[in-house]
């Protein structure tokens, strides 16, 4: 039997959710089997998948000793320091660039992010049970601009919760191919993915697995058959942008997987995701001190060279 006590980064998730991160050489089959058969337990009362944490309780684990076998803690080697462009106690929004994955091991954001936090002592992967610093938004490895990174887990379901209820705007910078008759309006479609061929496509009607994609642009500058485009995300659809763009007839510059011609000035896609404007009131909680703002990167200074 080995005792647990739940700490603040544990609190407030299922059970079955933290066994499955705390017991990693379990397979998860097995982690429900011990539900199941009623090995965990508050004190005396058996706990079930669905019982929510709560910082300071003490599990009792009847669980064999091979699966508590400490792995080594992976102490992360700073190799690319993230450029952060905001920060405090509970959240980070840093400047991805283009043609670096998000995730991953290696050279990845996340992988950078969490080496600048335990360089700076707010995070040792040695201390923690089931937390690890996460990334609450995504952006394709070859475009460049904001991501949002938590640095604690009330922060991290604060933040998830916020873009699942639409409360966080974000704004994109493109330059597409064409000139565009309508100036400023709205693309709307389902967009079905193709994970196999990592590919979207539009569907001509609403179809099982499409779902609804709205995108809204203006043009700022034109020059030289490119247009350069300010466009707001209604949702957030895997290369949203990229798929209604290359459907309206304009595909983005570089952009050769949706249309796009090979150009010696961009061999991905002229996209940067240039600011975030967060749309909730609170005054108390891990969002307190972003809500409200907009934060943003300079949009003119993305494809000055081209305009």
């Amino acid at each position: 039997m080995k005792t647990i006590t739940i700490n603040q980064n544990d609190a407030g998730q299922r059970l079955d959710k933290f066994l499955i991160k705390f017991l990693p050489a379990m397979p998860k089959s097995m982690v429900y089997k011990m539900l199941r058969k009623k090995r965990v337990k508050l004190g005396k009362k058996a706990l079930s998948a669905q019982d929510v944490l709560q910082a300071g309780d003490v599990l009792c684990l009847y669980i064999n000793d091979e699966f508590f076998k400490p792995e080594e803690a992976k102490i992360p080697i700073m190799t690319n320091p993230p450029t952060v462009i905001y920060e405090d106690e509970n959240i980070l929004i840093c400047d991805k660039p283009a043609g670096q994955p998000a995730h991953g091991e290696g050279d990845s954001l996340l992988s950078s992010v969490i080496s600048y936090l335990y360089q700076k002592g707010e995070y040792d992967p040695a201390k923690e049970q089931s937390f690890r610093p996460a990334l609450s938004n995504r952006l394709d490895r070859n475009t460049r601009g904001l991501v949002m990174a938590t640095k604690n887990a009330e922060a991290l379901r604060a933040l998830n919760q916020a873009v699942k209820e639409g409360k966080i705007q974000k704004s994109y910078v493109a330059v597409t191919i064409g000139i565009w008759k309508k100036k400023k309006g709205r693309l709307e479609g389902y967009l079905l993915s193709d994970d196999s061929q990592n590919l979207v496509r539009i569907a001509t009607k609403e179809t099982p697995g499409a779902k609804l994609s709205i995108t809204e642009y203006e043009v700022i500058q034109e020059k030289d058959n490119l247009s350069l485009l300010r466009i707001t995300l209604l949702t957030g659809r895997k290369h949203q942008i990229r798929v209604q763009c290359s459907a309206a007839g304009h595909p983005l510059l570089g952009d050769t997987k949706y249309g796009a011609p090979k150009d010696a000035r961009f061999s991905y896609q002229a996209l940067c995701a240039y600011q975030l404007s967060f749309t909730m009131n609170d005054s108390t909680g891990p969002l307190a001190k972003v809500a409200g703002k907009t934060i943003s990167l300079p949009e003119e200074d993305f494809f000055s060279s081209l305009f």
